[in-house]
């Protein structure tokens, strides 16, 4: 309202005619706000803050404890046989798993891409062992003498590692160079494709159920007993192979001048390129390396096992992915140690809640690992990794 002279009258609030702030909400008696469960959670966040940064911290030594409790658990549940035998089992599947983590390991290493199609090569190793096998009667020569098995692994052996190489190079030169630069998704959503057209070629050119290799029969008889336990020369001649070809790339990837380009680069591809390094070389190497030792663990896998299904990779290479994830993924000695340890899981978890539960029992570990140890038991902290 305004006075009779015409001067507006004074805004509430204000003084001396002038307009001040309006303050529609009497601040003086205002307070925070409380919640009736905030000191409740206050409480046991710090609690859980200290939980979660212990298992962090001891995660391989907690794993480790319950490996060795599973082993004891065992042992009461049957006897130092029966836990012989488990050993001796988890050994054999864990050499398997290593072979395979390490070629997941190599690729994710150098591209960061999470080949999920290297469980499928594994497979078509397999098939390749069976055709050159039977190709050449390598599984007479083979049953004939001593000289004539050392002759068929000599054979077979490097016949299906560079069969499985140059596949694991087709299919990065097809499928994966094209999409280097893409968004990380591309090329895992290509990785799950090239998985499932190489099942869906093995499943028409094999057939559903599982194919003999005529390969069990190449190595027999026991090679020492420990008490009620036998040691097979299979047994002897699986973790052997496999831990000679660890040894043997490990050696590779630190003294040539090949294995110096593939870790300048893992670090940093951009410098390895401006420093002369050819790129494209370099990731089809480690592409056939790592199919490579997918096939000897195939053929060890044959000779052990007796038989493979077009689908078994799939399966068993989930497995290796996760023991490359539990050694620290883009770690080949990690690699190789987390698939001896996912064997061990395996076997010994089976073993006391059933093996219907042992790859629930692996995926579950998957889970924690990526909870509590993202990075593994010997990976570094890294900021890009797909």
């Amino acid at each position: 309202m305004s006075d009779q002279s015409g001067t507006p009258g004074a805004a509430p609030g204000g003084t001396g005619g002038r307009t001040g702030a309006v303050t529609l909400v009497d601040q003086g008696n205002l307070g925070p706000r409380t919640s009736e469960g905030s000191s409740f959670f206050g409480a046991v966040t710090p609690i859980f803050r200290f939980l979660y940064s212990l298992i962090s911290k001891n995660f391989g030594a907690l794993l480790l404890a319950l490996i060795v409790l599973s082993i004891f658990g065992t042992f009461l549940q049957g006897g130092a046989t029966l836990m012989g035998n488990q050993i001796k089992n988890a050994l054999v599947l864990g050499a398997i798993y290593a072979l395979v983590a390490i070629g997941y390991t190599m690729v994710y290493g150098i591209i960061e891409l999470i080949n999920f199609a290297h469980g499928d090569v594994f497979t078509v190793s397999g098939f390749y062992a069976i055709f050159i096998a039977n190709t050449l009667h390598l599984n007479s020569l083979a049953t004939s003498s001593f000289g004539g098995l050392l002759l068929a692994l000599a054979i077979v052996f490097p016949l299906s590692m560079i069969a499985a190489g140059l596949t694991g190079m087709a299919i990065e030169f097809v499928a994966y160079r094209r999409l280097r630069d893409a968004p990380r998704l591309a090329p895992l959503i290509t990785a799950i494709g090239v998985s499932f057209l190489i099942e869906g070629v093995m499943l028409v050119r094999e057939g559903p159920d599982y194919v003999t290799t005529g390969q069990a029969s190449w190595i027999n008889g026991t090679a020492f007993t420990i008490g009620k336990v036998a040691v097979g020369y299979t047994d002897l001649f699986v973790v052997g192979t496999a831990l000679l070809l660890m040894f043997a790339l490990g050696a590779f990837v630190q003294r040539t001048r090949l294995g110096k380009a593939m870790r300048s680069t893992a670090q940093d591809r951009t410098a390895a390129l401006l420093c002369g390094i050819d790129i494209n070389r370099t990731i089809s190497a480690t592409f056939f390396i790592g199919s490579a030792l997918a096939a000897a663990a195939a053929v060890i896998y044959s000779i052990n096992y007796g038989d493979v299904k077009w689908n078994i990779g799939f399966r068993l290479g989930i497995i290796a992915f996760t023991a490359a994830v539990l050694g620290g993924i883009g770690n080949i000695v990690g690699a190789g140690v987390g698939g001896f340890l996912i064997g061990l899981i395996y076997v010994f978890g089976g073993s006391l809640i059933g093996g219907a539960w042992s790859e629930a029992l692996i995926f579950a570990i998957l889970v924690l690992i990526l909870t509590f140890r993202p990075v593994g038991l010997f990976g570094v902290e890294v900021t890009t990794r797909a």
